[in-house]
């Protein structure tokens, strides 16, 4: 009799998994609590990011943490409130900036990333979806000459890893990959090989409806508990039991509350995005921009222009802050003097965090029929053919095309 998988989680991990299982013979049903791509697999910028390799644990980072503190606007910050609950994380996210550990994050994100490109393509292939994407490029722009020095190790670090990039040095080189920029930004790195997605939710509700057609099936259902017991793994819901022979959790920001049911605490937080999507017309967007010193960017979606980003450490249930989406629209109208900000509709998602930047991909100690694949952060489109990938491997009982070390659940 064929093994049947459960995948718990309709955002783009989930459904990216669940084609890979497909592709490997299982008959796969997934489950989540709201529909496909309702979080933040929805309203994100649409970014396959697979140069950004540098993890956010930087060494010397923790010494910005007092400014996050004072500047809750800021492009990274923990509402004061926020801030005990949230101290056992910060401790781990400091213990993964020491050189040490910040360099083997990177090496394995640069694996991840580099099997992500691949994967992306074979998924573009498989599914027939290349008119949902953009290969139009990325500018990271930079606010004089200080700033982008900075910044060079980590061009440094794309180099080796054998990322394209071309380094601009004056607001004529910028403009002309693109136009309308304010003078002030002086330098920037642009990487040609960058892509988008014209449209997240699209492109996820694509790939839902290739595993429809190849019969998959998709339930709304709430997983409320998880248990593994002879070789089997049983879930309640809250429209029944269901058994099945195995089970990934791909539940983004939710998923350490279903590992807890098995035994597992993962130290996952929550990076709360928030952006403003603007009407077509807005402006004349011709390439991914990112403003990394202000933590945004401003990227096209659909026929309009999304601007957002930062990073909210914040957790599930604080009600959204919104100014932080209009301070960024403020911020974009400035360094875009011909933006039209009218019109705009706001947005806030849940991205899932792991203090040293890296996903958790592997079966679940003691529960070896649970997978998990989950913990992405902001590059949750970006990493998720490649996960897909990994976890099917590791279900249909192959070797993955990349050791898993690194981001094993055992590692906390």
């Amino acid at each position: 009799m064929e093994k049947d998988v459960i995948v718990i989680g309709a955002g783009i991990v989930g459904i990216s998994t669940a084609l890979a299982l497909q592709a490997e013979g299982f008959p796969v049903r997934i489950f989540d609590r709201t529909g496909v791509a309702q979080e933040a697999s929805k309203g994100n910028a649409g970014a396959f990011a697979f140069s950004d390799i540098v993890p956010l644990a930087t060494p010397g980072i923790m010494r910005k943490a007092p400014k996050w503190l004072l500047d809750p606007m800021g492009p990274l910050s923990v509402p004061p409130d926020y801030a005990l609950k949230i101290a056992p994380w910060m401790l781990r996210f400091w213990r993964a900036s020491w050189p040490d550990r910040y360099r083997a994050s990177l090496m394995a994100q640069a694996g991840l990333m580099d099997l992500a490109r691949a994967a992306l393509e074979r998924q573009i292939k498989a599914t027939g979806g290349a008119d949902l994407i953009r290969r139009e490029g990325q500018l990271q722009l930079f606010e004089g000459e200080k700033e982008f020095r900075a910044s060079l190790p980590g061009w440094e670090e794309r180099r080796r890893h054998g990322i394209r990039c071309e380094l601009l040095d004056s607001p004529e080189a910028i403009a002309g990959i693109q136009p309308g920029l304010d003078p002030r930004f002086t330098h920037a790195g642009f990487t040609p090989d960058w892509i988008n997605t014209t449209d997240p939710a699209a492109w996820a509700a694509h790939l839902a409806h290739v595993f429809r057609a190849r019969g998959g099936v998709i339930e709304i259902r709430e997983v409320q508990d998880i248990r593994h017991a002879e070789g089997q793994v049983g879930l309640a819901t809250d429209k029944g039991p269901v058994r099945a022979d195995k089970a990934v959790i791909a539940a983004g920001a939710w998923s350490h509350h279903l590992t807890r049911m098995l035994g597992l605490r993962i130290p996952l937080e929550t990076e709360r995005g928030y952006n403003t999507t603007l009407p077509a017309g807005a402006f004349d967007l011709r390439t991914h921009l990112t403003f990394g010193g202000h933590g945004f960017v401003v990227t096209r979606a659909g026929e309009g222009v999304r601007v957002g980003g930062a990073v909210e450490l914040g957790g599930l249930t604080r009600v959204p802050d919104y100014r932080r989406a209009e301070i960024l629209l403020q911020k974009a109208a400035a360094f875009l003097p011909e933006l039209k900000t009218e019109g705009g509709t706001r947005w806030m998602g849940f991205r899932p965090s792991l203090p040293d930047s890296l996903p958790v991909i592997g079966p679940a100690p003691g529960a070896s029929g649970v997978i998990l694949a989950f913990g992405h952060g902001h590059l949750g489109l970006t990493q998720s053919a490649a996960t897909g990938e990994l976890a099917a491997a590791l279900a249909a009982g192959r070797d993955p095309a990349l050791p898993l070390e690194p981001f094993s659940p055992a590692r906390f």
